[in-house]
């Protein structure tokens, strides 16, 4: 009589458990093979502030003076961030040839560099420049066309450059207070509308690369004082401590902040930003 053969027997849990930590020891070896970064997977993406190590070197500078601010005038509207008056002034060249200066001084591209500059005309002007004097390839400019905006200050467009004294007031009581808004469009954002944009490119620029040195190149002050705080873990409420002037070069140092800038004491230091008590 013809009989079923019976199953298998079932091999008991510890049994299975080995089994599969065996097939899982083979495949290790031929995704790595694929992926010669992957033991580093699990600490890269979405980056929390402040960072506990950063996989790259960053510099950060901010743009020379723009034909808007030689006339004292506050121009942070996107629509016109490609414009010839939102380039550089003659002084603007002249501070972003110092700022390639003292990249090269400070050896940043010695090993090889990336440009991330915003597409605002005077950033792009000065990334060029930068790479210029630093035997960069123009392949290795790579144009950032919206985290790197100029901070948006609605209702203050167009006013006098000393206005922004008013908004920094408006920050230091909440890093989520907003410039009034402006009927022409132009974005009006918090400290910690900012925060987010900075954070997300972060994130981008530590997935993309490894071990890589990275020049950002910002339009405006605020882009970078507020990044350099959340990277240090500065109370976002006091980024303006850290502001840099037209042509600033500075390298991030998660750690620590600028000596000169510091707070007195440490009541200043967020813990967890953008959210500061």
């Amino acid at each position: 009589m013809f009989t079923v053969p019976s199953s298998p027997p079932l091999h008991p849990p510890h049994l299975r458990r080995r089994r599969r930590r065996l097939l899982l020891s083979m495949a290790a070896p031929i995704f790595l093979l694929f992926h010669p970064n992957a033991t580093h997977v699990h600490a890269r993406g979405l980056i929390q502030m402040p960072p506990s190590r950063l996989i790259n070197r960053y510099y950060l500078v901010r743009a020379g003076e723009s034909e808007y601010e030689k006339l004292g005038v506050l121009n942070t509207n996107p629509v016109s961030k490609t414009s010839v008056d939102s380039g550089l002034s003659a002084e603007g060249a002249l501070q972003s040839a110092k700022s390639a200066l003292e990249l090269q001084r400070m050896g940043a591209c010695d090993g090889g560099c990336w440009i991330w500059p915003s597409i605002t005309q005077r950033s792009y002007q000065a990334a060029e420049i930068i790479a210029s004097l630093n035997g960069v390839d123009r392949s290795r400019i790579v144009p950032e066309y919206s985290f790197l905006d100029a901070r948006g200050l609605g209702a203050f467009e167009g006013k006098s450059l000393d206005s922004i004294a008013e908004v920094y007031k408006s920050d230091k009581i909440s890093p989520n207070n907003k410039p009034p808004a402006f009927g022409d469009g132009t974005p009006n954002e918090s400290v910690a509308d900012v925060f987010v944009r900075v954070t997300q490119l972060m994130s981008i620029l530590e997935t993309q690369y490894f071990g890589d040195t990275i020049i950002i190149v910002s339009p405006d002050s605020d882009n970078l004082t507020i990044l350099q705080a959340g990277l240090t873990g500065l109370d976002l409420r006091r980024h303006m401590d850290l502001s840099f002037g037209p042509g600033e070069v500075r390298l991030v140092d998660p750690k620590s902040i600028p000596t000169y800038k510091q707070p007195a004491s440490a009541v200043y230091k967020c813990a967890n930003p953008p959210k500061c008590t």
